[in-house]
């Protein structure tokens, strides 16, 4: 018996030291292994990249100005780049008697949004990114992207994809005259007719100008050409803008022919969203979306295959595609855009309209020289509960007779705004932008105070 015990004791004694010898091995072999694994995510090549970038992002303008990686260069560090009406090293002196500029419809106001999401936000492009013309599938568009943009449709409840085409654009601009050029009729004896409902985007008449094609003309106002024509027996593309630039208005049709829906705005911030869009060609911009006008994209939805080849055609003859570089940034907001069913970009991006616009309206209550366009409530389903609209722009019209020349009123005011004319309007209309930076609103706000 005394034996058995003692070779059971020497055989666990046996165990015990084989099972602390194996767990040796894997603790020094296997943690080598863990270490190699841990080496490889190492950053390499991206990781100076990262720190030149953190590194001009992080240069002192004052909050009144930022620094670029391709900004001017002195004593080799990029210097900072003002506001209007800043100026100095570091952005910190203000012109006293500067005047506000209104008239750019930069939509500037979404960089607080994008620097407190600056990690999701950024992108970092190796020098061998994408160095072909077009994809793997042998097409010049991301289908990620497009699959992306469907999603921010749906979530959104803005636009009807399913079953439609996209096609991407270097910005809604170029898609403007591609879609009159697609929806012209080439075999007419005559060229079409392009309109557009007074007040109306100078673009559509500069560009059908512009390009003097023998198959399609600028013919002006919507109403004053009904009134002077048959429009069933005439070829017409007219352009409707919903929410309209420069007065916000939900725009509809006004000849019941080939259509042109510019949807640059038709997102929750600047109004109520009733329900999706459901049109044969529909128009949309990253500009007035996420504030990304430099990036120089947007896209059209398509119903009709015709017309899309066309579309399509137009673009590839005049870029061959829109750039790789764009596609793959866009991709990157759009995926921000959509996290938490869009809530975090649209209600930082609707606050921030809703306290302009009701800072705005305070002050032109007081004036009866002056008034701005009625809003009226609308239910929007997006946010599930009624809100008045807040458009990109207030289109101020100067109420006293002898004051034909509003843009002149304000600038006299040190206000610089945009001619009613511009639009095919009375200049007795100016038109001011609202999107622009916080520093840009608070002056225009103090102007116009100091004016009214």
């Amino acid at each position: 018996m005394g034996k058995t015990k003692k070779y059971c004791y020497g055989f666990c004694l046996l165990i015990s030291v084989a099972v602390n010898i194996l767990f040796s091995i894997n603790l020094y072999v296997g943690g080598d292994k863990r270490q190699v694994i841990s080496n490889q995510s190492t950053l390499t090549w991206s990781e100076k990249a990262a720190e030149e970038a953190e590194a001009v992002a992080g240069i002192y303008c004052s909050g009144h100005g930022r620094a670029y990686l391709d900004g001017l260069i002195s004593q080799g560090q990029p210097v900072c780049e003002c506001f209007d009406c800043y100026a100095g090293s570091d952005c910190s002196e203000l012109s006293p008697g500067c005047a506000a500029d209104a008239d750019s419809g930069d939509p500037v106001f979404f960089e607080p949004f994008w620097m407190q999401h600056a990690t999701d936000s950024a992108v970092v492009i190796s020098g061998w990114h994408r160095m072909s013309y077009r994809y793997a599938d042998g097409t010049t568009m991301s289908k990620e992207l497009e699959n992306y943009i469907r999603k921010l449709h749906s979530v959104v409840g803005n636009a009807v994809t399913e079953g439609r085409y996209i096609v991407f654009g270097i910005g809604s601009t170029q898609l403007l005259n591609a879609a009159v050029y697609a929806l012209s009729s080439e075999n007419s004896s005559s060229p079409s007719n392009v309109l557009a409902s007074i007040p109306f985007y100078p673009m559509y008449k500069a560009q059908t100008v512009f390009f003097n094609s023998k198959d399609f003309q600028f013919e002006g106002d919507t109403n004053s050409w009904q009134s002077n024509n048959q429009t069933n027996k005439m070829d017409v593309i007219e352009f409707v803008t919903s929410p309209n630039n420069p007065d916000g208005e939900l725009k509809k049709p006004v000849l019941g022919g080939k259509t042109i829906y510019d949807h640059a705005y038709f997102w929750p911030h600047f109004t109520p969203i009733k329900g999706p869009s459901d049109h044969d060609l529909m128009i949309f911009t990253l500009s007035k979306l996420t504030g990304h006008a430099g990036t120089r994209f947007g896209w059209a939805i398509i119903k009709d295959k015709d017309i899309y080849d066309k579309v399509l055609n137009y673009i590839s003859v005049a870029d061959l595609g829109i750039s790789k570089d764009t596609q793959l940034r866009v991709l990157k907001l759009i995926k921000v855009a959509v996290e938490g069913d869009g809530m975090p970009l649209f209600e930082f991006s609707y606050n921030k309209m809703k306290d302009r616009w009701d800072r705005l309206t305070s002050v032109f209550s007081k004036s009866t020289k002056f008034s701005i366009q009625q809003r009226h409530p609308l239910y929007c389903n997006f946010f599930n509960e009624t809100r008045l609209p807040s458009p990109a722009y207030a289109w101020v019209k100067c109420e006293r007779e002898e004051d034909h020349d509003c843009s002149a009123v304000l600038k006299a005011g040190k206000i610089i705004g945009r001619n009613g004319s511009l639009f095919s309007a009375d200049d007795r209309y100016t038109r001011l932008s609202l999107i622009k930076s916080q520093d840009d609103f608070e002056l225009l706000l103090k102007r116009l105070t100091e004016l009214i």
